[in-house]
């Protein structure tokens, strides 16, 4: 039992609810009273998972005394931000006033309903019981995945034309929340992995980079600086942070949301959530459909990417760009040459995550045809190099990526 805010009424409607969740909503009871005016109640907590920094939980408001919808969701920082890097509390109140302030059509996130910095606590519109993007993955109905994940793109689409030109909007946001400046979390490790793969490739798998490929390579950098095609992204678009609405498939999880070059989020479509857990393939022509669900979308801010040459080598240097950062990410992950042993999935569940040799054998696999085909010759034989020495150093792992579960029915 505890008495809520502002009232002498006890709330029984918690049964056996950790601790950190009674604490979540205790927090938004707070919150939401003080911005009320009058006690706020809420009950029936329902954990919904969160991270080693944070407990999302929803909450039925019992005691409204305004218009606040029937549940909300609540979640609460409960780590303190590292002293190095960007507090990721204040990332996702900064993107989630930023969608909270668009119309709703263009809206692709949970509206914004009060936040506390003292408290580093978020509550927000509830998106109702939705399945994720996951859950239609790994599920049983193919038609349906599909369905899905074209409704992915073109949500992805229209949030990067929602918020093409509003990076000045968002940065104000930041900077109101005590953050000075604002980047792509990405673009540093993206810049040490140029830097620092040929080295590990050499070291792990003996593969030596040529000058040519590392001038291919580095060309991609060009993505990480202030190009005319930004947008807001999530960074963090892995399966299970799509949720699959009645309004279509919203984004959720902005702890790392910035403005980037929009082809480093459609390049997914070639590299399906590069280095997530759930990294597995998509059939050719299906990733054909995503990229022109995406293309449809976007043409109407960024007409120039409606030519396909264009198009093609700019996500051409977004795929070289993913690949060489998961290979950073990951290689490392794996046995050192001359070590015995194989190697371990991406992700702790092995049935929901591949291995990391075969990942990254697809992922260079696929790189290499997409080079070829696309006039850039060193790239491909490198990937050729890399695929052979994983093969032969991992030789009892699968050949090829297998497609997610729902998926490997379609041609």
């Amino acid at each position: 039992h505890r008495a809520g805010v502002g009232s002498t009424t006890m709330v029984h409607d918690l049964g056996d609810s950790p601790r950190p969740v009674l604490a979540a909503l205790a927090a938004a009871e707070r919150v939401l009273s003080k911005r009320a005016g009058a006690g706020i109640v809420l009950a029936d907590p329902e954990d919904l998972g969160g991270s080693d920094r944070s407990v999302v939980a929803r909450a039925r408001v019992v005691r409204n005394p305004f218009s606040l919808p029937r549940t909300l969701v609540v979640k609460h920082y409960v780590a303190d931000p590292a002293p190095d890097r960007p507090d990721p509390f204040h990332y996702e109140v900064a993107s989630c006033q930023l969608f909270t302030a668009l119309p709703a059509d263009d809206r692709s996130s949970p509206v914004l309903i009060a936040h506390d910095p003292d408290a580093r606590l978020l509550v927000l519109e509830d998106l109702g019981r939705s399945s994720t993007l996951a859950d239609k993955l790994f599920g049983p109905d193919a038609a349906a995945a599909q369905r899905c994940l074209l409704g992915w793109a073109r949500a992805l689409g229209r949030m990067q034309a929602a918020t093409a030109g509003r990076e000045s909007d968002f940065g104000a946001l930041l900077r109101r929340q005590g953050e000075r400046a604002w980047r792509d979390p990405m673009a540093e490790e993206a810049r040490a992995a140029l830097a620092g793969v040929p080295g590990l490739l050499d070291e792990r798998l003996g593969v030596r980079v040529g000058t040519d490929a590392i001038g291919q390579a580095h060309e991609t950098v060009r993505l990480l600086g202030g190009t005319r095609y930004r947008a807001f992204s999530p960074s963090d678009t892995c399966p299970d942070n799509n949720l699959v609405t009645s309004r279509g498939v919203r984004f959720v999880d902005f702890e790392w949301g910035c403005f980037r070059d929009i082809v480093l989020d459609a390049a997914y479509f070639r590299v399906p959530f590069p280095a997530c857990e759930a990294s597995f393939a998509l059939p050719a022509r299906l990733a054909a459909a995503l990229v022109e669900a995406w293309r449809t979308e976007i043409a109407g801010v960024w007409p120039e990417l409606d030519e396909p040459e264009r198009l093609a080598r700019r996500l051409l240097d977004a795929q070289v760009l993913w690949v060489w950062l998961c290979t950073w990410w990951l290689l490392p992950r794996l046995p050192q040459r001359g070590a015995t042993g194989r190697d371990a999935p991406i992700g702790p569940d092995a049935a929901r995550s591949p291995r990391i040799s075969t990942a990254l054998a697809h992922y260079w696999q696929e790189l290499g045809t997409a080079a070829a085909d696309g006039g850039r010759g060193p790239t491909a034989e490198l990937a050729a190099a890399v695929v052979a020495a994983l093969r032969t150093r991992f030789p009892d792992a699968p050949e090829r990526l297998a497609l997610f579960p729902a998926l490997r029915s379609v041609p």
